[in-house]
């Protein structure tokens, strides 16, 4: 007999659902490009049928991706239940462009695709396979919503496929999926309600085990509330107006570049920084080019970055959900030149390290997992409301080896990360293999020159790789 089974979302998860609006899409993403090779039909198209053999143990490895979102009643509370309508034909979708499709086009493509929010009613996520590359080539793209994946986890969806093509055989053995039956409005209001019930019992338990350690325990909670405080106190303040900083709409721009890993690691080695750092610099130099641009003087801004820096412990790093805390970093875009640029950037990175605001972080969440209300999602509300930052920069490692789907190789991989509320421009970083890719994602009207944008960073990076830390060219 099957029993009722669900899971409760974690707060941070949670939140990117609160958050969401019919402007504010919460899905990740990636745009995956693929040599033809094995997948290639005889008629130039994709061979879905191949594609499609690989969901069982493709999903098998990550049953998430056969769960839809449930509320529980009165309180509303997130769980995840087995989707028993689920249907892989649903999110695994087919389409092309006109032949031969260049990169403009599949850019333009992309742009609506990820312009359109996931149905919360269905398992969060969808493939897009888009054929007709120019190169015999074809493109993956995925959506995923932050709920379910963080940067880290999200190439878990695409990931489960390329394992699985490894043996195109596995699908026949995989079990065939059945759901576990939803546990009911009732039962999924009794447990809260007896969580609830429960708070200060627990509560209690954890200030009896404060008091029987004062000493240490003092220490502990100093320290605890100064990391709370630090964390709090980044929310709080305000970033200057800029271009980047109204409404945002429902509709995305979509664009990339690629550069070379090696090149982008020696500027790092030689300035004593570390990869992230470089890539700070990049925006910040491309930022101030952008300001310029617009009519807007650099000089005197506080212009700051969201910056979510991944807690995933060794044994999280196959595990869904969202481990991730957030760092507010402020560019220096006044700063003309690059060197200095670059050691400004590095300053602040080192003093956010060392900080408590990673922790701090990490104890609100926790705080939100022991109260009646969401903290993260009241915080990250207040954040968009004060606009404590203008941008997200976020860098993903990826791996250093060669992927391949069906026999198909992964040539380049360009992600995307979601805008928020009041800001128009997201830029997501990917390492994989010999190169670093770039996805830039922006609001469709506030940034109608986001190539522009995207020439600045190759521009801004050839600049700094030819210099020398002591002012030598």
């Amino acid at each position: 007999m099957a029993y009722a089974h669900y899971d409760r979302l974690s707060a941070l998860d949670a939140t990117f659902l609160e958050i969401e609006t019919p402007s504010v899409h919460m899905h990740v993403g990636a745009v995956a490009i693929f040599a033809g090779g094995s997948l290639a039909t005889p008629e130039g198209g994709l061979d879905m049928e191949r594609i499609r053999a690989l969901a069982e143990p493709a999903l098998a490895r990550s049953p998430r991706f056969r769960m839809r979102l449930e509320r529980v009643p009165v309180f509303g509370r997130w769980v995840w239940v087995d989707d028993p309508s689920f249907r892989v034909d649903y999110h695994l979708r087919a389409t092309a462009l006109p032949e031969p499709g260049d990169a403009r086009q599949l850019k333009r493509m992309a742009g609506r695709i990820f312009s359109q929010k996931l149905d919360l009613r269905r398992s969060p996520w969808e493939m897009w396979f888009i054929e007709g590359l120019e190169g015999g080539r074809f493109a993956v793209l995925s959506k995923v919503h932050h709920c379910m994946v963080d940067g880290v986890s999200s190439a878990d969806l695409l990931g489960g496929f390329i394992a699985a093509s490894g043996d195109e055989a596995a699908g026949r053995g995989t079990a065939r999926y059945v759901p576990r039956p939803a546990p009911g409005a009732a039962r999924l209001l009794a447990d809260e309600l007896a969580r609830r019930a429960g708070l200060p019992l627990r509560l209690a338990s954890a200030g009896m085990r404060l008091a029987r350690a004062p000493v240490r325990s003092a220490g502990e909670m100093g320290r605890a509330a100064h990391a709370v405080g630090s964390a709090l106190f980044q929310a709080l303040g305000s970033a200057s107006i800029t271009p980047l900083n109204d409404a945002v709409g429902p509709y995305r721009r979509f664009d990339w570049t690629r550069t070379d890993l090696a090149r982008v690691r020696e500027t790092k080695d030689r300035f004593g920084a570390t990869l992230n750092d470089v890539a700070l610099a990049v925006v910040a130099g491309a930022m101030r080019r952008f300001l310029e641009r617009r009519g807007v003087d650099p000089d005197g801004l506080d212009f700051r970055a969201l910056l979510p820096v991944s807690v995933r412990g060794p044994d999280q790093q196959r595990k869904l959900g969202n481990r991730v805390a957030f760092l507010i970093a402020r560019l220096p875009v006044e700063e003309a030149d690059p060197r200095r640029r670059i050691q400004r950037v590095r300053e602040t990175t080192r003093r956010l390290k060392a900080s408590d605001v990673v922790k701090g972080g990490e104890l609100v969440e926790g705080a939100s997992e022991w109260t009646l209300t969401n903290v993260v999602a009241r915080l990250s509300r207040l954040a968009a409301r004060t606009r404590s930052y203008n941008m997200v920069v976020t860098n993903v490692p990826g791996p250093p080896g060669e992927l391949r789907l069906l026999g198909a190789r992964l040539e380049e991989v360009y992600p995307l990360v979601p805008l928020f509320s009041n800001q128009a421009l997201g830029i997501a970083l990917f390492s994989y293999g010999q190169s670093l890719f770039w996805g830039f994602n922006a609001d469709w009207d506030a940034v109608p020159d986001l190539h522009e944008i995207v020439a600045d960073v190759d521009e801004e990076l050839e600049a700094l790789a030819k210099l020398e830390p002591g002012g030598g060219a």
